[in-house]
């Protein structure tokens, strides 16, 4: 018996005509949020230079003191202080924004977008080449950032964080100045954590509007002069039916009386849009990289595996009098090197790091795409479509971990300062637990477009809830052993 049967425009995210309902008060603030934006873009502009005078404070003066010693505090070293902010404050909680507001940090305080705008305000306008376009980035960009970050501990040492941070704002700058006129080229295509970005802004409940009809249906007023809308990250306004790429910034609200600040379900995205716009490179971002590459970039300086083959190694080295892999010889910007911190990798260490981040890359991504795979032939003939679709059902889990993963450090340095945080692990698990559920939600909505009978719906459910227990249970092992 036919069950929930797939829709074209279901799939597509046509909104299905009803009437029409007066707008509620949270939509009349939402409205006026909006009109606010775009009225104080002056405002913001400065707002985000404060932000790049903190931002280069932060990342530029630690890396020319002295290490902190151990009786060191948060509050008594700029350091550690920098550190915290960093890694336990501002990328835990701008990968949280994301989901509740989208990718308002983008366009309203990110020091590197907007240094990377200001460059190209002035810069040469040059056309963006085919190759800054190529749609593997996001994925490259966010792998190497991350397998960098670990071979040089990015979250405890200054230097890397220059390295890194500063390297990335600069690169910003110098794409600015080449490419588009004031333009964000950089944050549109090759910012290593844009792809992320947009990935959870999906999960927004907040997005600006786009009535297509009202668009089209727009006049000039008689005589007036109505200025076209800059979009700095170069997201085409008239066409735009979801959240990724809109960076929040507000200069379109209100626009052709089409734009408008406005809520909506969090599922709606991911569930009517995405389906009928599939992008490769987001599964690979999904599957391999925020949960196969980051659980194993997370996981491994705590992981008896890592341990086992380095001493097999090193030992079946020994045996054959090759010592030479034994020993820290890479300066701390390509392995980790502190010995004064009695803190060093060696190149032995370097190559099992390197394949332990691959291995848990292959078998975790492998894993979830098995079953993604599985779920994709239950509900019909292959379509790589439908598997692209499926895998976003992934996005709460793959938020929530790289969220409790990098908010570890932050519980880590709070617990050093003598804060006991007890209730941390029932916050874990109940984080996890609810990212999982509504994982498992989404795959339902996903698998309830496409299956032709109750049936194919049900039997689709299988390998789509063992793929959110893979990817769940990869996330825990994190914090518990089993």
């Amino acid at each position: 018996m036919d069950a929930v049967h797939f829709s074209a425009e279901r799939a597509a995210g046509v909104r299905l005509t009803s009437p029409a309902m007066p707008p509620s008060r949270v939509d009349k603030m939402l409205r006026r949020i909006g009109e606010l934006l775009v009225r104080n873009q002056a405002t913001i502009r400065a707002g985000q230079w404060v932000v790049v005078a903190i931002y280069a404070l932060l990342v530029v003066v630690p890396a020319v003191l002295p290490l902190p010693q151990r009786t060191a505090h948060i509050w008594t070293n700029l350091t550690l202080f920098a550190q915290f902010v960093f890694w336990g404050i501002w990328w835990p909680f701008v990968l949280l924004s994301m989901v509740l507001v989208g990718r308002a940090w983008c366009g309203l305080l990110c020091p590197e977008g907007a240094l990377s705008e200001a460059a190209s305000a002035r810069g040469k306008g040059l056309a963006v080449p085919h190759w800054i376009k190529w749609k593997g980035w996001p994925f490259v960009a966010f792998a190497g950032t991350t397998v960098y970050g670990q071979m040089v501990s990015v979250y405890q040492y200054p230097k890397p964080t220059l390295v890194i941070l500063g390297g990335s704002t600069l690169a910003a700058m110098v794409v600015g100045y080449l490419y588009g006129r004031s333009k964000r080229v950089w944050c549109r295509y090759l910012c290593p954590v844009s792809g992320v970005f947009g990935l959870l802004a999906k999960l927004a409940p907040l997005h600006f509007r786009v009535d297509r009809d009202a668009w089209r249906a727009w006049r000039k007023p008689g005589g007036a002069k109505v200025s076209p809308v800059n979009c700095a990250p170069l997201v085409p306004i008239h066409d735009m039916r979801g959240g990724s790429m809109c960076h929040m910034c507000g200069r379109c609200s209100g626009f052709r009386d089409a734009v408008t600040l406005a809520r909506r379900s969090p599922n709606h995205e991911i569930v009517h849009v995405t389906g009928s716009e599939p992008k490769p490179v987001e599964t690979l971002l999904i599957v391999f990289g925020l949960i196969g590459l980051a659980v194993g970039a997370f996981h491994w300086i705590s992981s008896s595996w890592f341990i086992d083959v380095k001493q097999a190694s090193a030992e079946w080295l020994v045996d054959r009098s090759i010592v030479w892999p034994l020993e820290p010889l890479a300066p701390w910007w390509i392995l980790i090197n502190y010995p004064e911190q009695n803190d060093a990798l060696s190149l032995l260490d370097g190559v099992v790091l390197i394949g332990y981040l691959l291995a848990s890359t292959v078998i975790i991504g492998g894993a979830l795409s098995g079953c993604l795979m599985a779920a994709t032939r239950v509900l019909g003939r292959w379509s790589a479509a439908r598997f692209h679709h499926l895998a976003q059902s992934l996005i709460p889990i793959a938020a929530c971990g790289v969220f409790l993963g990098l908010s570890s450090l932050t519980v880590t340095m709070l617990r050093a300062e003598g804060l006991a945080l007890d209730l941390a692990g029932a916050l874990r698990l109940g984080l996890l637990t609810g990212a999982c559920a509504w994982s498992g939600w989404l795959g339902w909505q996903i698998a309830a477009l496409y299956a032709r009978t109750r049936s194919s719906h049900f039997a689709a459910m299988l390998p789509l809830i063992l793929a959110v227990a893979v990817a769940g249970a990869s996330w825990a092992t994190l914090f518990w052993r089993f």
